[in-house]
């Protein structure tokens, strides 16, 4: 198998022993990058690593397991419902945190929609979901239309989510024209479509995606954007700026940058919390008023945290900006730092 670093023999069952996500990259990405001026950094994302052999980690770092409720569907906070739609993908990162799911048949998709839609109606507090796996854009726009039809006539659903990395994997999917009468469906609904992108870095975003996301907003779709933070493919603030400078440009609001979690097989891409906050004080430096719209992140067990800064007590200060707790939501905490730390974990109660 290649890797990065070279050649090297391995055996199925090593691969699934080692959790090692299967090469597959769509050649419209693999042109992009090429033609970017930054294939060094971007190939670390889909081009596997002799690195993922080495790092330790876990398969489920956010206790998605614990938040089922029913097969597919995770409720962790209030408000929003997460349906895992796909194992699927156009292309695979290397730094997936559902290694465990993707490019594989996995027992964790959604066999049932009807049944995640009856427990959806039975729970009033739940005001969006969000279509995620694997990306539900590689399903054909039929099977998107067959979702809808369970979650549509749910009333108390504002808005529908769909977490997607395509329009940086292959924006042309975006030209089908039957998606269009998609999003009227869900405008006709009142309800808000939003597309929650995956732009990691300015080289992601090519002409075709950003034309595609001009012509989805001037149907009505909302655009947030996610990135991750990771080492050696965008762990600089001048990137990360200039990424979310580019992003605000188009109409995507940056929304979450990740820490990188603990993943098996990709905790090589974590990057020090020291380091993060520098980052993130740096890209803050480096942007107008108008598009610091990103908040730090760290994904945890306990909750969405994001991650305010490392303070000259030497404490780590972060705030819950989301918990399965309604009364810890906005409460800020801090716990001492220690050198190399990448998650909350590593950090000392006290």
């Amino acid at each position: 198998m290649k890797f990065i670093e070279g050649t090297r023999v391995t055996t199925d069952g090593e691969l699934q022993a080692n959790n090692i996500t299967r090469y597959h990259v769509t050649k419209y990405y693999r042109d992009q990058i090429s033609d970017s001026g930054h294939y060094e950094q971007l190939k670390h994302i889909v081009e596997p690593s002799v690195e993922e052999f080495e790092t330790r980690g876990s398969l489920d770092t956010s206790g998605e397991h614990d938040n089922t409720v029913v097969l597919g569907l995770q409720h962790k906070y209030a408000r929003t419902g997460l349906l895992l739609v796909t194992d699927r993908c156009a292309s695979y990162c290397r730094y997936c945190f559902r290694k465990r799911i993707v490019g594989k048949e996995s027992d964790e998709i959604a066999p049932d929609f009807a049944k995640a839609a009856q427990y959806i109606r039975h729970h009033p507090e739940m005001t969006n979901v969000l279509l995620s796996g694997g990306d539900p854009f590689v399903l054909r726009t039929a099977k998107l239309n067959m979702i809808l039809d369970h979650l549509l006539p749910i009333r108390h659903l504002e808005s529908i989510r769909f977490g997607t990395k395509m329009m940086a994997f292959e924006p042309k999917r975006f030209d089908d024209s039957a998606l269009p009468a998609l999003f009227q469906r869900i405008h006709e609904a009142g309800k808000t479509s939003i597309i929650v992108t995956h732009f990691d870095h300015i080289g992601e975003i090519s002409v075709d995606a950003e034309r595609k996301v001009r012509s989805l907003r001037a149907q009505g779709v909302q655009f947030l954007n996610q990135s991750v933070l990771l080492a050696k493919v965008n762990d600089d603030p001048d990137i990360l700026a200039a990424t979310f400078a580019k992003c605000h440009q188009i109409g995507v609001r940056p929304y979450y940058l990740f820490q990188g979690r603990p993943v098996k097989g990709a905790s090589h891409f974590q990057v020090p919390l020291r380091r993060g906050v520098e980052i993130t004080r740096g890209i803050n430096q480096r942007l107008s008023g108008i598009e610091k719209t990103f908040k730090y992140i760290m994904s945890h067990y306990t909750g969405k945290i994001e991650i305010l800064d490392l303070g000259d007590d030497g404490r780590v200060y972060m705030r819950y900006h989301q918990n399965k707790v309604p009364e810890k939501i906005g409460r800020i905490f801090s716990r001492p730092h220690v050198e190399a730390a990448c998650w909350l974990d590593d950090l000392p109660e006290g």
